[in-house]
């Protein structure tokens, strides 16, 4: 069934069909969107699972998948919700055939996600001003619903880090007064939210509104601790280690799409927020504080095991890695790049983030691993060595080469 013949059929049983949310939004944005989500007009849900065949999936309200185009699509009935509790669930749902398109909009985030396309014609319902947010590139809740989910916040700070957008003055108070009920939402919300951001265009601009709008310890209180500690001037322009970060984390995403590499740039300083004020604007130590607080991070929302590892392993060595000259401590690190699986390129982009240049083992990586697995294959033991010094020999023999391949560049 494509989606003509869809919207024919609803129309033949006396309701409306309607396209909604992020396909609209996109599609006036020029962005390509594949995923298409519809809601029902005019029709109860005994009539759609009936003509339909379909069973509803939804926990609160009728949402049914149903194969449109060829692809599996969300439809809902259209409703409208109370706030009843707390969260995410403290909904109390309505939905019947009465319900306009312009009421279920209206229970939408922003502005431009209270959008809907009539079908089949494709005229635009645009009754909140979505569109004029859209070309003014602002991001605006629709009503003052939008508290009523704290998770709302949080997407409001994502579509900025997606779009580039900013936030109006008045959506930023109500982000602010998702605070309380923010602070108790299921980690993993909280999680999907901020895998997102990081896969976005400007990263750093999700957790710079959560900042402007006073939440960001809320729910990354590791980062929010970072806000106002100061650092050496000589190194960083006179920049916090918030703003640090946020500039780290901005230049790794312009030099890689890949979330791991992303999130390690974020936490590579989580442990100046614990440095001891009285030695500001001095950091000593930070790196083995920086592990701890991702320890916490972790404990809160358990992260992919990839990223954690990686995290790690940036904490520990960031600022060691650009200092690296010694043959047998480069030597050591790219056998441990090499078996944490680490991509000798992504950790050269958080060095180049952070430092501003690379050392000569990461900007020649691949010359460097090379004279490695050459020596390494060449080498015989001596007959009279033990096995226990023979981890000790390879190490020392692999440094001698790594010491020539300077001698030679040189």
């Amino acid at each position: 069934m494509n989606e003509s013949e869809f919207a024919g059929r609803v129309a033949a049983l006396g309701g409306q069909l309607y396209v909604v949310g992020g396909w609209v939004r996109d599609r006036l944005i020029g962005r390509p969107s594949e995923d298409k989500d519809y809601v029902v007009c005019g029709l109860n849900a005994q009539t759609l699972e009936r003509e339909f065949q379909v069973r509803s999936v939804g926990r609160q309200f009728p949402v049914y998948l149903l194969e449109v185009g060829g692809r599996l699509s969300e439809v809902a009935l259209a409703r409208t919700e109370r706030k009843a509790g707390t969260g995410y669930r403290g909904f109390e749902a309505r939905f019947s055939p009465d319900t306009t398109i312009e009421e279920d909009l209206y229970r939408r985030d922003t502005r431009m996600n209270s959008m809907a396309v009539c079908l089949p014609g494709g005229e635009l319902v645009d009754p909140f001003g979505g569109r004029g947010d859209i070309d003014n590139k602002i991001i605006r809740a629709t009503s003052e619903h939008f508290r009523d989910d704290p998770v709302r916040a949080l997407r409001a700070a994502r579509q900025a880090a997606q779009l580039g957008f900013s936030i109006a003055p008045g959506t930023v108070e109500l982000m602010s007064a998702c605070r309380g009920e923010l602070a108790r939402e299921p980690a993993e919300r909280v999680f999907a939210e901020m895998r997102k951001a990081l896969a976005s265009p400007r990263p750093e601009l999700f957790f710079t509104a959560l900042r402007d709008a006073g939440i960001l310890d809320a729910v990354f209180p590791e980062l929010a601790a970072l806000i106002g500690v100061q650092q050496p001037a000589l190194f960083h322009r006179g920049l916090d280690a918030f703003a640090h970060t946020m500039a780290v984390l901005r230049r790794t995403a312009a030099l890689t799409p890949k979330e791991a590499t992303r999130f390690a740039a974020l936490v590579h300083d989580l442990g100046k927020g614990l440095t001891p004020r009285e030695a500001w604007p001095h950091h000593v130590g930070h790196e083995e504080r920086g592990l701890a607080a991702l320890e916490r991070f972790n404990g809160r929302m358990t992260l992919p095991r990839p990223w954690y590892r990686f995290a790690r392993f940036m904490i520990a060595n960031h600022m060691r890695l650009p200092r690296l000259r010694r043959p047998g401590a480069i030597v050591a690190v790219i056998g441990e790049m090499r078996r944490g699986g680490f991509d000798a390129a992504e950790v050269a982009a958080v060095i180049r983030a952070d430092h501003g240049a690379l050392p000569g083992f990461l900007q020649h990586y691949d010359l460097y691993a090379a004279v490695l697995d050459e020596e390494r294959a060449r080498l015989t033991f001596p007959a009279d060595l033990p096995p226990q010094a023979r981890g000790r020999w390879v190490n020392e023999r692999l440094a001698e080469a790594l010491a020539r391949l300077v001698l030679e560049r040189k």
